[in-house]
């Protein structure tokens, strides 16, 4: 019996012919004793310079948007016609390529006459980057022989809300159509490459699911597919113990459960979208991540709930740059029924995500997080509708870095604190603000951000992170 895999693939797995051909090679090879289908993302850089061509648009800048656009269908012409040998496919490609050239240009030439753009119409705009990648790779599996078809995210029968820029899938109806559309391609014997990041609400407008949703389409797929594993290729090994770049003696963990991936992926785990493992809770589907270009590396498995030795484990020590911290006081908070919903409220209207809060016991100081591009936007917020009533005074910390522990092996352990705040004191690092959940799977601070890198690595080597797997037989 053939396994059913997901097998999804990153802009930076798809960068160049080489690339590309490579992965319809990895394709065509594993159609032959499993059923495959494959999610993309789009190639590296397309999304960029589409959300380029949406400021540049907002900026009155017309000329550079038309321009932007003439450079996007440049690139892909050249990928398209580097990436197929076969003539008569090439040109099937081109001409397929071609329309959607044409809408592109028209929908920047219309939103370019209106001088501003929508969430909705921005959407449609960024959904075009899949759109001309699941082509190429199709073709490009073609040409080593195996029939496959491109699919966007929308037509495979993804519905969403209308949430534009961030929408969630409307899984029941969802599952129905996407099934039904998926089974009937796969039937058929051919291989379904679907556009990733995007669906479509109930109207038929075109949604995405944010930055790096991609990985939210697979495992959408996967659920609604029954399949047996997801696959995220990608251009690493897998999951690591701490960012390679900053630790030289991180290593690939073996294996990882849902809720510690998902705590990494929300600690600045690249390889992950945050909101990858929602469709997966309840049908505890497999996931690997994987390596593009070393596929002999089985990767990282992440399974619904760790196993024995893993529940006794520390997995790693990420870090998430570029964040502003807010301290907010005044003696009026305490006791106060409502404050903390008031501040909550107010910076949301102001469109700020709040990425970590501390409140001191006595009531009288909240602590925030956010990332530093929404510092300016939240001080103006709370400056404007709180200063001066219920709140007294702010003190604002900018460029400092979250630096979290992450693992099962913290839960109900004596002493994890006091080690992990030990290490860090022993290389002069200053902690500005803690917290940890009730689930105890991470411990997270806040410390200045060119300190960021040595807390790190005081950490990774304080819980003997380079040897994990070594210590517990995998």
């Amino acid at each position: 019996m053939k396994v059913k895999i997901v097998i999804k693939y990153g802009g930076t797995s798809l960068s160049t012919a080489k690339q590309i051909k490579d992965i319809a090679g990895f394709v065509s090879d594993n159609s032959k004793k499993n059923d495959l289908v494959v999610v993309c993302s789009a190639i590296k850089g397309t999304t960029d310079r589409l959300i380029e061509i949406s400021a540049q648009v907002n900026r009155g800048n017309r000329a550079c948007a038309k321009q932007t656009v003439t450079q996007l269908i440049r690139t892909h012409r050249r990928l398209a016609r580097q990436t197929i040998t076969d003539l008569q496919n090439r040109n099937s490609l081109l001409d397929s390529l071609k329309d959607d050239f044409v809408e592109l240009t028209e929908l920047v030439d219309g939103i370019v006459l209106l001088g501003e753009i929508t969430p909705r119409s921005k959407d449609y705009l960024l959904s075009f980057g899949e759109r001309l990648s699941i082509k190429i790779v199709a073709h490009a599996i073609a040409d080593r022989g195996t029939r496959s078809q491109s699919i966007t995210g929308s037509d495979a029968g993804i519905v969403t809300d209308s949430n534009f820029g961030e929408s969630k899938p409307l899984m029941d109806t969802t599952t129905l159509r996407v099934s039904k559309t998926i089974g009937k391609i796969l039937a058929g014997g051919m291989i379904p490459v679907i556009g990733g990041f995007a669906g479509a609400d109930q109207h038929g407008h075109i949604t995405t699911f944010g930055r790096g949703g991609s990985d939210y389409t697979a495992t959408i797929i996967g659920v609604c597919m029954q399949a047996d594993e997801i696959w995220l290729m990608t251009d690493v090994d897998g999951l690591m113990t701490a960012d390679p770049s900053i630790v030289k003696d991180a290593i690939l963990l073996r294996e990882v459960s849902y809720v510690e991936a998902t705590e990494m992926a929300l600690f600045g785990a690249k390889q992950i979208h945050p909101r990858t493992f929602e469709p997966l809770l309840t049908k505890k589907i497999l996931m690997r991540v994987r390596s593009t270009s070393n596929t002999s590396n089985p990767g990282t498995l992440i399974t619904p709930s760790p196993s024995t030795w893993e529940e006794k484990t520390i997995k790693c020590v990420s870090v998430r740059r570029h964040n502003g911290l807010v301290d907010i006081r005044s003696g009026n908070m305490v006791g106060a029924r409502g404050t903390a919903a008031k501040i909550f409220s107010t910076l949301a209207k102001a469109g700020v995500n709040i990425t970590m809060i501390s409140q001191s016991p006595s009531e009288s100081s909240i602590s925030v997080v956010v990332n530093s591009t929404d510092l300016d936007g939240a001080i103006n917020a709370l400056e404007t509708e709180l200063l001066g009533g219920i709140i007294k005074r702010l003190e604002v910390t900018v460029d400092v870095a979250v630096v979290a522990l992450i693992g099962s092996g913290m839960r109900g352990t004596v002493g994890i604190a006091a080690k992990v705040f030990g290490a860090v004191a022993r290389h002069n690092i200053n902690v500005a603000m803690i917290a940890q959940g009730s689930s105890e799977l991470d411990l997270a601070f806040v410390v200045k951000d060119e300190d960021a890198e040595s807390a790190v690595m005081a950490l990774h080597e304080e819980c003997e992170l380079s040897s994990i797997n070594q210590r517990f037989g995998v």
